[in-house]
């Protein structure tokens, strides 16, 4: 039974075999399956996506590019507010200290900090003026972004000395700080304006001209300058408000009273010759004890290295990489000289009267009036209180430039120097009595309208400057530099007038306001009048590997507008020539073509009348790939 029962299965077996298929064939078709779903789902993974809006991702994208460029703008300025907070803060209090004749003796008796701390001044105040030679190769050589990050390590570098005050420490690292001061704000200036550049760039990526970065069309970013200068300008003011933390937290609780302070002195305000003439040398009550100025230094180091920090991580480039390259090789050369010759362009010639007001201005506010009129008046405790109103004055209306977005561009400035104009007339008629506390109210509106004439003026003078040059992204770190050179220039020589009588120095800042006032007007008339400025012409960037760069063809010393037709028909007969040369070559291989006869001649003829609609370059190019076809034709017929 049980062998039948196999035999039966095994009669069985080859009908159920013919009914069924052979394994291999049930793996074959399992195999045509899945590679038909395989094939399928790779479909659907690399094909377009249902869900998937490329305008939708495109927008997103460039929405968090504009953020990235808000992101820089804020960087830049905390970044600035927190060095010069630093800066102007251990400054302030470290020239206090320096001044009593008490703590000279009793922390160093033999060492001359007074002789120290004018050598100190001078090499922060001097230095400076030899900005213009080296600014704009230092900007082109690190890049804006690493230039702002190294001139803070060297605010830096100032506060770390003050550990060891000694003359090897203290004056070398303020001729770092004044080496370092024109470059640091023509970075800044330029970079704020590069990002507004940047946000209309990504705001408007669909334009033609932004795709293929051709230059921006005239008026294109004036709001976005208007705006990012405007808010820079606020925060950074703001660190005049914070640089007197130091003084007022420490400092205050150890000066002596304000009868001690000023009982030699006979006279405040217009009258005064100097600063204060018989001001006390002795005006602290209690020396500060050693580890609180150490704590205080330290706080001060942090932050200076937060600053640095904030510049490196959080500030991105202002060119693309391409840029930058294309920016460093006009060569070195041209990059020296192109300062000079910027300032044949009437527009900045004209602004430099503003550009030397502003640095008056800023540094009489900061010593001239706070000291003279100031702690004459009100005793030395009071000058940080002076000071707080006069940095939350020019913060809160630096604001007040929002107002270009509607208004005129000549509003800001015309506005500040009415101001002072009439703020500067007064304080000549002004000499309030020492010691007296009834003048407090009046000295603090005078802060206050001060720092509004300030705002609009440092505002509306770098917001003039980015209005002007906007659209001219090789330009910018060259302008910037003029405008700041011409107000180091101007610090230096308030830091030589210091011993003038208040009224002569009062009488240079009117005449210097009325001449910028006139030049100003003298630049808008032209401008209305279209008369042509001439910009120097910037040599086309060439990757060569040789040295002497700048001293080829290239004449930077030209004009765009000035540009010769001679060289233009140079050119136009240099092409020219080009093209002759080239279809020359085509006609000579052609007749020899023609030479060889048969079919061959008569397929390159109508291949060369193909490629007779193309350029003489495209034709060469085809006769040459038929020759080669045919050098390879009997290779191919031997094989």
């Amino acid at each position: 039974m049980m062998e039948a029962t196999d035999g039966e299965d095994l009669i069985r077996d080859p009908d159920q075999r013919a009914a069924a298929p052979p394994n291999g064939v049930i793996n074959e078709l399992l195999d045509v399956g899945q590679e038909n779903n395989i094939q399928g789902q790779m479909e659907d993974f690399l094909g377009p996506q249902a869900e998937y809006n490329e305008e939708e991702e495109e927008r997103k994208y460039y929405r968090r590019k504009r953020l990235g460029v808000i992101k820089n703008v804020l960087a830049a300025s905390f970044g600035a507010m927190i060095v010069y907070s630093v800066y102007m803060g251990l400054l302030q209090m470290q020239l206090i200290l320096h001044y009593d004749m008490t703590y000279r003796e009793v922390k160093y008796s033999n060492l001359g900090l007074e002789d120290i701390d004018r050598k100190m001044l001078m090499g922060i105040n001097v230095t400076p003026i030899i900005g213009l030679l080296y600014t704009p190769v230092l900007i082109r050589f690190l890049g804006t972004k690493w230039m702002m990050f190294l001139a803070s390590g060297i605010y830096a570098l100032f506060v770390s000395t003050n550990y060891w005050e000694r003359y090897y420490t203290l004056v070398p690292s303020a001729v770092a700080i004044g080496v370092a001061i024109v470059p640091f704000w023509a970075s800044l200036g330029n970079y704020i304006t590069r990002m507004a550049q940047q946000y209309y760039e990504y705001a408007n990526y669909k334009e033609e001209h932004v795709q293929e970065q051709k230059k921006l069309p005239k008026g294109a970013c004036h709001r976005y300058i208007v705006v990012f200068q405007s808010l820079f300008n606020i925060i950074f003011n703001l660190s005049l408000v914070f640089a007197q933390l130091p003084m007022g937290l420490v400092l205050n609780d150890c000066l002596h009273r304000t009868d001690h302070i000023l009982c030699n002195v006979k006279k405040c305000g217009a009258e005064v010759s100097g600063l204060i003439p018989g001001f006390n040398t002795t005006i602290l009550e209690k020396l500060p004890p050693s580890m609180l100025l150490i704590q205080v230094e330290s706080i001060l180091m942090g932050f200076a290295f937060l600053a640095m920090i904030v510049f490196l991580v959080l500030c991105g480039a202002a060119y693309r990489p391409t840029e930058e390259i294309d920016l460093r090789s006009i060569g070195w050369g041209n990059i020296f000289q192109l300062p000079f010759k910027h300032l044949r362009d009437y527009r900045l010639r004209l602004l430099c009267p503003f550009f030397i007001y502003s640095g008056f201005e800023v540094l009489f506010a900061i010593t001239g009036f706070s000291l003279t009129y100031g702690v004459c008046v009100l005793g030395l405790k009071k000058l940080w209180l002076l000071i707080v109103v006069y940095g939350l004055s020019c913060s809160l209306f630096s604001s007040l430039s929002l107002c270009l977005l509607r208004l005129p561009r000549w509003v800001c400035l015309v506005g500040g120097a009415f101001i002072h104009l009439v703020l500067l007339v007064t304080l000549m008629a002004f000499s309030p009595s020492p010691r007296d506390s009834a003048y407090q109210g009046p000295l603090l509106i005078i802060s206050v309208l001060w720092g509004l004439g300030t705002a609009l003026n440092k505002t509306g003078i770098s917001t003039v400057l980015g209005l002007l040059y906007a659209e001219e992204k090789e330009r910018l770190d060259f302008v910037y530099t003029i405008y700041h050179w011409w107000q180091a220039v101007a610090i230096f020589i308030v830091y030589l007038w210091s011993y003038l009588p208040m009224r002569a120095k009062l009488s240079i800042l009117l005449v210097t306001l009325l001449l910028a006032c006139y030049c100003y007007w003298a630049m808008e008339r032209r401008l209305a009048q279209k008369v042509p400025y001439r910009l120097p012409r910037i040599p086309r960037p060439r990757h060569k590997v040789k040295g002497y760069r700048y001293l080829e063809e290239d004449n930077s010393d030209e004009s765009d507008s000035e540009r010769s037709e001679e060289d233009d028909d140079e050119e136009d007969e240099e092409q020219r020539e080009e093209e002759e040369d080239e279809v020359r070559v085509v006609e000579e291989m052609g007749a020899e073509e023609r030479e060889k006869g048969g079919h061959d001649a008569a397929a390159a003829a109508a291949a060369a009348g193909a490629w007779g609609a193309d350029s003489p370059r495209a034709r060469r190019r085809g006769v040459e790939g038929q020759w080669r076809q045919r050098e390879d034709a009997p290779v191919k017929e031997g094989e």
